[in-house]
């Protein structure tokens, strides 16, 4: 059974690292134009960096481009709702239609997120989560999309969001990555965005 495990997680890391390069490749041209937006829409850096929890409950800086105002962490909490003052004019399309997630690639290829998986917590988080729950939950990378995201898009109340996390740690394949990554672009093309 350990070696299944093994070759499953390389097999994983592989595709991740394929698809992760395809991916930039296609999406790079978008960096340039995406950037320049950002800082004529509001002043600050174009990349956001936010300390997240990752597999073995690490943590690392993830990337995303900058959707919100500067310093809006100081402004609000680690969580956005319905029509957030913070967030930018550019940041609302970015983030609808989400290209804000395209610098994600780059934590795919450092190896501190997957493809698929949970959607890395802040580390505040933890107090939400049952301590086995939270173990559980970081056993495997996180994800740029996961299936809460795949099947919920942005609706999943975070009971159903900690459910599905916790049932795709369980279940985990890459069988089960491939459909995850299908019903995501389902999502994308349909609702314009997750």
């Amino acid at each position: 059974m350990h070696g299944f495990v093994a070759r499953n997680w390389t097999m994983k890391r592989l595709l991740d690292i394929i698809a992760t390069l395809m991916l930039l490749l296609l999406s790079l041209p978008l960096f340039l134009p995406l950037a320049i937006a950002i800082r004529i829409d509001s002043p600050g850096s174009v990349f956001y960096r936010q300390v997240r929890v990752g597999r073995g409950g690490t943590t690392f800086g993830m990337l995303k481009f900058r959707s919100m105002v500067a310093n809006a962490d100081r402004i609000g909490g680690h969580s956005t709702v319905a029509g957030d003052a913070r967030v930018t004019r550019v940041g609302r399309f970015i983030r609808k239609t989400s290209l804000d997630e395209l610098p994600q690639l780059l934590n795919v290829l450092f190896g501190d997120m997957s493809l698929v998986g949970p959607r890395p917590d802040v580390p505040a988080q933890e107090a939400e989560y049952l301590p086995a729950d939270w173990t559980l939950r970081h056993q495997v990378r996180p994800g740029i999309t996961g299936l809460a995201q795949a099947l919920k898009r942005s609706t999943a109340t975070p009971a159903e969001r900690t459910e599905m996390d916790l049932r795709y740690v369980r279940e985990q394949s890459l069988w089960l990555d491939l459909k995850i990554l299908w019903w995501t672009v389902r999502q994308v093309l349909s609702k314009g965005g997750f």
